[in-house]
Formats: C-alpha cells, structure tokens, sequence
C-alpha cells in the first residue's frame, strides 16, 4: 500500500483510492451523496482532506454490516463540520445500529428456518407462504397471486389485471 509523507495534507483523488482501497468510482459516489468532501483545484481536480481516509474506511466499515448508506450519512452528519470519526463515535454509533442489526439477523434466520417451507414459485395465492405472503397477507385484499409492485407507466397485457385494477386500484402486478 503506498504510503502519503507527513506533509501532504491532501490527496488526489488515486492516492485516496489507493490507500483507502475504494475504488474511485465509489468514492466519487460517496461524494455525491455527501458522505466525503473534497475541494477543487484551479484546474478542477478533486483533493480530500487527508482525514477523508479514516471517513471513508467509517463508510465502508459501516456498510460491510449492512448499514444503509443514508443512515450512514445521517450519523456522519451528526459530527461537527469536518471532523473525522472517533473510536468513540464508532462506539456510540455502532451500538444505536445494534438492534437494527439484531432485527435483520433474527428476520435472515427465520427466512432460512422456513425455506424449506417454500416452493419458490412466488405464487402468493398459496394460503400461507411464510417467505412472500407471510400470514396470508394478499389474501385479505384479493385472490390472485402477487408478486410485485406496480411501477407507474407499467402496462400488462393481462386483461384480468386490468380488471383488477380498476376495482383496487393499481398496487401489485398480477404474475
């Protein structure tokens, strides 16, 4: 890993990649949804602020476990301007997304309990399937299966659909 003197406050945009290990796609992204800064030179290139290292490995660490990147950049946001995540912000931080984590763990292990309950077909008119319908969901609305939901501007060919669309209203695509 190639290593940036003491002097060099500031790094390109390849050092910060280079040392960070992101690529410079993800940290241009990261840029544009304000979770690093940089400044522009005089010729427009991008330099961050040496500290933008110890974000970035905040970022990616952060997402390594699942934490959503918006969630990511509200917690960043909570630091004073500019300042680079502590040990100690890690901690408090890392132990608020502990039952959000808990809660995917425990959601993971009963979806591996119940696969083999599944038949995988996403029919959703099976009375129960405890992977896409839990409790029989769907089945309250309407009969039918469903499986996905419905994009506006989305036309199916299906006249049954439409049909029931114009009764409910257009919320789930007809499989």
């Amino acid at each position: 890993m190639p290593q940036i003197p003491e002097k060099i406050h500031e790094l390109t945009v390849g050092q910060l990649s280079a040392r960070s290990g992101a690529a410079v796609s993800a940290l241009h992204f990261y840029e544009s949804k304000g979770l690093i800064s940089s400044r522009r030179t005089a010729g427009n290139q991008r330099r961050y602020h040496r500290d933008t290292l110890r974000r970035v490995a905040f970022v990616r660490a952060a997402q390594r476990v699942g934490i959503p990147l918006a969630t990511i950049r509200d917690a960043l946001a909570q630091l004073p301007e500019e300042r680079t995540p502590t040990r100690e912000d890690w901690a408090r931080l890392s132990e608020a997304w502990r039952s959000e984590l808990d809660e995917r763990i425990s959601q993971l292990n009963r979806l591996r309990d119940h696969l083999t309950d599944c038949i995988g077909c996403g029919c959703l008119s099976l009375d129960t399937c405890v992977l896409s319908n839990p409790d029989d969901v769907f089945g309250e609305r309407r009969s039918g299966s469903r499986l996905m939901v419905e994009r506006r501007g989305n036309r199916r060919e299906d006249g049954r659909h439409r049909q029931a669309q114009r009764q409910d209203g257009p919320s789930e695509t007809c499989c």
